[in-house]
């Protein structure tokens, strides 16, 4: 399998997934402004989304969307225990704090990352994030991980999107178990090698 990715972008995820699955992969940074990948390839050939992450199959069948490819990841590792069983009440909560993860802190960070959004917009989207982050504070404040005792594939996705709180100007002070959180993970051995093959860390 190849993974295109950019560094510290929510390619992160698959990418800590894919090393915590021990399973075999190829990476292929990509340039999202001039749709280029490190090799000189058209990454719009590969993925006509435009962005990462994207993941090239064995079979040369290509899949995108975070949450769809982590899943897929787990599937294919079932002995990791990234993902609960496919038909299980678990695995149904493991969509839904992926889909929390996505649709209300992801996309809240992205008109953080454009700098033509009002300084206005913006502080609206720090409060939406801060209030997600409440939540999720009040769970993990309970549990080392999100869906319990054991590391899942939501937790790598979290874990990405809390690395762009610092740049952003996000403030987690306020969120001690969050914190504790974001330490816990950095702390493990396939989460520093994915940050050190990114470049986020040497």
């Amino acid at each position: 399998m190849k993974l295109y990715y950019t560094n510290g972008a929510c390619s992160l995820s698959p990418h800590i997934v894919l090393r915590e699955a021990g399973l075999k992969f190829d990476v292929e940074k990509v340039d999202l402004r001039s749709k280029k990948t490190e090799t000189g390839a058209d990454f719009l050939a590969v993925n006509p989304k435009g962005y990462v992450p994207a993941l090239v199959l064995d079979d040369g069948n290509v899949l995108t969307e975070g949450p769809a490819i982590v899943q897929y990841i787990a599937d294919q590792a079932p002995q990791s225990k990234l993902a609960p069983a496919n038909g299980t009440l678990p695995r149904y909560q493991l969509q839904e704090t992926l889909n929390f993860i996505s649709t209300e802190l992801h996309k809240a960070f992205s008109p953080l990352f454009n700098p033509a959004f009002p300084e206005e917009g913006k502080a609206i989207y720090k409060e939406r994030i801060a209030q997600r982050l409440k939540t999720l504070d009040g769970v993990l404040a309970k549990q080392p991980f999100l869906l319990g005792e054991q590391f899942t594939v939501a937790d790598a996705y979290l874990f990405t999107v809390l690395n762009w709180a610092a740049p952003m100007k996000v403030d987690l002070e306020p969120f001690p178990a969050v914190r504790a959180f974001q330490a816990r993970v950095a702390e493990r051995p396939h989460v520093q090698a994915a940050l050190v093959a990114e470049g986020l860390k040497k």
